[in-house]
């Protein structure tokens, strides 16, 4: 066993090439559609909601109805959370043989401990940048801060405590093929046989 199988995995990045800086990640908080939200129950199951979301004074905002639920539960039982959020780039080709394929994209991972909102005020806040966020600026003519249901969700916050984040850049029509050949298995051709080639 290796040093790097009892190390925590938390905040660990393999490609340090993709890694996306604290301003990046900001800036991809504040604009990504959907945050998909990973919890445990009390029997030890996992259980991921996707949930739109707000990134605000530092923390992930998100809400549920107050009706008794799945994710609700699990918040009470255990604080430890896990959040997602990606958004994908175009598909491309990088090299001469089909698997020879590559996604841009970004994404974060954040970790950290949720909290339920109590105070009105903070709720508040949160609705009027949900809004601001999802709505246009005319609110398609709506009369703006009208949150007469308030008392029927449950605000959540994030408070993170790790969070990374990856890029993988689109290349340029120039470095992909057929203008350029950046195949991991250049040894294979045609018709040869399929297979695991270790070369």
């Amino acid at each position: 066993m290796n040093d790097s199988d009892t190390q925590p995995h938390r905040g660990r990045l393999i490609r340090a090439d993709k890694v996306m800086g604290a301003t990046e990640i900001d800036a991809f908080l504040q604009t990504t559609f959907c945050a998909r939200i990973a919890t445990v129950d009390a029997e030890g199951y996992p259980y991921i909601m996707p949930n739109l979301f707000t990134w605000l004074d530092g923390q992930v905002y998100l809400h549920t109805s107050r009706r008794p639920g799945h994710f609700i539960a699990n918040v009470r039982h255990a604080q430890r959370v896990c959040v997602e959020l990606d958004a994908p780039g175009e598909v491309f080709p990088y090299g001469h043989i089909e698997c020879d394929t590559s996604v841009s994209y970004a994404s974060v991972v954040l970790f950290g401990r949720i909290r339920v909102v109590e105070s009105e005020e903070e709720q508040r806040r949160f609705f009027t940048a949900f809004m601001t966020k999802y709505a246009p600026a005319d609110s398609w003519g709506r009369e703006q801060g009208s949150f007469p249901r308030m008392g029927a969700t449950v605000v959540y916050a994030i408070i993170p405590e790790v969070v990374t984040g990856k890029r993988g850049q689109l290349p340029a029509k120039s470095d992909q093929w057929p203008a350029r050949n950046l195949t991991l298995s250049p040894e294979w051709q045609p018709g040869a046989p399929r297979g695991n080639l270790s070369k």
